[in-house]
């Protein structure tokens, strides 16, 4: 049967014979041709005027400066993200705790590091000498200017920053997961920890993935701020060229190109990792409750359950000597 179009006509419940208009929406040409219009003005201008010095912006794009810039930039989101994902994890956990002593805990860190301004946090720790000029741990006694580095800092400021906000993303990932999956998982014969392991935060990252993702991408723009600590990356070296050439805007734009280059890249892995998530089975332990309770429908045996992925895991476990207890 071929689909309504313009010219075929459809038959109505009252048996009259009528023509499928397309909808007219002549305000979104209005639009388009407004759009149009002002990015050819942009490239005009990108092209016309001279101030924007291309030939600089061309001599300075791969200058070594820059690309050393450009790395620490790049080994800063990297260690801040892995360390601030791992402790976003913990305190998610933590956040859905049964004790309220560690939920209030994890409360309070979250409320602190999201409320206060990065910059802030990224000061703060590069004078902590103020404070503490010294650490002792026993017999051993170490100065604290020595100890917190500019680049120590700026990794201690980035990663607790972060793992505030990778905590409200991990938990809600968690509470997205049907809790009768737990529950079900649970009357295996999982403990608590392989439970949310092996079940739980595999089907979270369905949900944790694309905040991550924008996470990720705000983190290497965020490094530009450790240029304050005197931290030489990308944003350090762009001011450091500036002041030496008297060409802000040609150099700003180099940095700005940088960025925008690097965060592609990371927009298509983070579009691949979505893709990838969402190609997985979505409910790999849907069934899981009916299965245990003996009340599975053929759809459940059809599908991957959760009680052959848990009755997998525990088998695996038998394997290796252990009970899955």
């Amino acid at each position: 049967m071929t689909s309504p179009t313009r010219t075929t006509p459809i038959r109505t419940a009252d048996g009259v014979l009528r023509r499928v208009v397309p909808a007219r929406h002549p305000w979104r040409t209005v639009f388009s041709i407004v759009i149009v219009l002002f990015a050819l003005l942009a490239v005009g201008v990108l092209i016309t005027n001279p101030n924007f010095e291309w030939s600089v912006v061309a001599k300075y794009v791969l200058a070594p400066q820059i690309v050393s810039g450009v790395g620490l930039a790049i080994m800063l989101t990297v260690v801040a993200m892995v360390l601030g994902t791992a402790l976003g994890t913990v305190v998610a956990i933590m956040r859905i705790s049964a004790n309220p002593v560690i939920a209030a805990a994890a409360w309070v860190y979250v409320w602190f590091f999201r409320g206060t301004p990065l910059l802030v946090q990224l000061v703060f720790w590069y004078n902590l000498a103020i404070l503490f000029p010294k650490f002792s741990l026993g017999s051993l006694t170490l100065d604290a200017n020595e100890l917190i580095t500019p680049i120590v800092a700026s990794i201690l400021g980035l990663t607790l920053n972060q793992g505030a906000y990778m905590a409200e993303i991990v938990r809600a990932g968690i509470v997205s997961v049907d809790p009768g999956q737990v529950e079900a998982a649970k009357a295996l014969g999982m403990r608590g920890s392989k439970v949310m392991r092996r079940i739980v935060l595999p089907q979270a990252l369905r949900v944790i993935i694309p905040p991550a993702g924008n996470e990720t991408i705000t983190m290497l723009k965020s490094t530009s701020l450790v240029s304050v600590v005197a931290v030489a990356d990308l944003m350090y070296q762009v001011n450091v060229i500036s002041a030496q050439t008297f060409q802000t805007i040609p150099i700003l734009i180099v940095a700005t190109l940088w960025y925008l280059a690097i965060t592609s890249v990371m927009s298509v892995g983070q579009a691949w990792l979505e893709r990838h998530f969402s190609a997985r089975p979505t409910a790999r332990n849907s069934g899981l409750r009916r299965m245990v309770r003996g009340t599975a429908t053929p759809r459940d045996a059809e599908a991957p359950a959760a009680a052959t992925a848990a009755v997998e895991i525990v088998t695996e476990e038998a394997r290796e000597g252990g009970d899955g207890r």
